[in-house]
């Protein structure tokens, strides 16, 4: 018999997903003879989920449901019946709207047993969906095979708070009592991290992809990492960091848990301070607060471990009892960072954040590597019967980039959906004193795009041969962001639509056709009949 076979117990866990979860049951069902049992977990579903599990196990012997009688409002109970219930060795977890990609469980057992981990890890990709599009989630982490006698040799580990790209031995779990939180507690995953982590395990981390994490931002139900409007999702999610910290810090994790607490600044607050123009002035206010209570529970060496984006975005929070600079805050937490202007000085010539808010240092930036520097870029696009012009402005930052001498800049348009490379350009600088910045006028073609979504990226390039990566920040004001139709050569009409993403980089959505025009009225109806 293959050393492999019957070693892996799936826990497949949904509620009012008939849509998606046979396809999540078919996943690792089809991951072959490792794989014991699937036990697929429905919590109490209302819209014919159980019964549709019940016909395939019907036909699938290793399919095994668990019918729970009342919902429990989370993922952490299901999760939790289904590690009582594993008969196998190792246990994985999967969610009903995702998928294992072939091969993930022998992989992950293969090395587990090799190396005889507790815990074994491989790469989760985030596919948006209709797209396909896919980002890796934590890559740095699994560039190439790694035994970890524990998990303090790599406090990054820490970054990637997923259980779901994991696989554990049973019996782990069970001596340590590793559960995740039970109810509606959302974020359950960081807190079962931690207490994981906690446990010392023996790790091993493989370079290949085990789960597939399907994001559908247009479904009428978001999950909850994709569902952030309301202020109840930030206190969850600051609740949960807390405890994860508690947890590593009572376990004498000391330095995982200052690596967490690095984790949220450089992840956590810098997502939701690019979101927080999009929300109310009473949602503003409320965050602001919450969000400073828990600062205040930081020490210095917390902040000291953290990227300098999120260390400067929270002391601007905690220097202020009010909510302040948003949009600011929004372009420092951007990636890359950038860092608008007004460039402000202290007293002492430090540069400090504002002249009104010297006690937020900025002077960091005076050591720093210029390819790290949060250069500010603002871009224009300015759409043409004759011609497009792409208009870029580079501000001065505290004498590093005059020092530097800018003196061109390569562009870029990406395909949103693919990363395809649909139009490069590369044009010079030219210094404006007067305006403490320089400025390049970029002629576009943008026939050369046709439709879709595109991403605008820059690469600065100075004097001396180094370069910076960065995007732009789109310029608003009369006139500047609106919809307009140009003339094509090659669909006859162009429908351009620049816009500002969620982090303020400038992108633009090309329609090309009066197809194309249709489409993009027809999308827009759609979208305002959704909210």
């Amino acid at each position: 018999m293959h050393p492999h076979h019957s070693q892996v117990s799936v826990v497949v866990i949904g509620y009012d997903d008939a849509a998606h979860v046979a396809d999540a049951v078919r996943s690792a069902l089809a991951q072959g003879p490792a794989v014991r049992e699937v036990l697929a977990v429905d919590d109490c579903s209302t819209d014919g989920s159980a019964d549709l599990l019940e016909r395939m196990a019907a036909d699938e012997p290793r399919l095994r449901v668990i019918r729970r009688q009342v919902n429990s409002g989370g993922c952490g109970t299901p999760r939790n019946d289904g590690i009582e219930a594993a008969a196998a060795p190792y246990v994985m977890f999967l969610d009903s709207d995702d998928v294992l990609p072939p091969d993930a469980v022998d992989r992950l057992l293969g090395a587990a047993m090799e190396h005889d981990a507790q815990v074994t890890a491989g790469l989760c990709v985030r596919r948006e969906l209709p797209s396909g599009r896919e980002t890796p989630w934590q890559p740095e982490l699994y560039t190439k095979p790694a035994v970890l006698a524990r998990p303090s040799r790599l406090t990054r580990l820490v970054h990637d708070t997923l259980c779901v790209n994991k696989l554990y031995r049973t019996d782990f779990l069970r001596e340590h009592g590793i559960r995740f939180p039970d109810g509606r507690f959302p974020y359950e995953d960081f807190v079962f991290t931690a207490r994981t982590l906690a446990a010392a395990p023996r790790m091993a981390l493989i370079p290949d992809t085990v789960y597939v994490w399907h994001v559908r931002r247009s479904a009428a139900r978001l999950s909850i990492s994709l569902d952030r409007a309301d202020i109840g999702n930030w206190r969850a999610r600051t609740q949960a960091h807390q405890l994860s910290y508690d947890i590593l810090l009572g376990a004498g994790e000391k330095q995982l848990a200052r690596a967490a607490r690095a984790r949220f600044l450089d992840h956590s607050l810098r997502m939701y301070a690019r979101e927080l123009d999009q929300r109310g002035a009473e949602y503003r206010r409320e965050w602001w607060t919450l969000t400073r209570a828990y600062l205040e529970t930081f020490d210095a060496a917390d902040f000291a471990l953290a990227p300098a984006p999120g260390r400067v975005v929270a002391r601007v929070i905690l220097a202020s009892a009010e909510p302040r600079d948003v949009p600011r805050l929004k372009e420092l937490a951007a990636r890359p960072a950038r860092l608008a202007p007004p460039y402000a000085r202290a007293a002492d010539g430090t540069p400090v954040w504002s002249a009104d808010l010297p006690e937020v240092p900025l002077d960091h930036l005076l050591e720093r590597p210029l390819h790290l520097l949060p250069a500010a870029v603002d871009a224009e696009l300015r759409p043409h019967a004759r011609e497009t012009v792409l208009r870029l402005r580079l501000h001065e930052l505290y004498g590093r980039l005059e020092e530097a001498g800018p003196n061109a800049v390569d562009v870029e348009f990406t395909h949103r959906d693919n990363g395809r490379v649909g139009l490069t350009r590369t044009a010079s600088l030219a210094a404006e004193p007067e305006f403490d910045s320089w400025v390049a006028d970029v002629p576009l073609n943008l026939d050369e795009l046709g439709s879709g979504t595109w991403d605008l990226r820059l690469r600065l390039c100075f004097r001396d041969g180094t370069s910076r990566e960065t995007t732009a920040h789109a310029v608003t004001g009369p006139g500047l962001l609106r919809r307009s139709a140009v003339p094509s050569t090659r669909h006859g009409l162009l429908l351009v639509q620049p816009y500002a993403t969620h982090a303020g980089a400038l992108a633009v959505r090309l329609a090309p056709g009066w197809r194309g025009l249709t489409d993009v009225v027809t999308r827009r109806v759609k979208r305002l009949l959704h909210r």
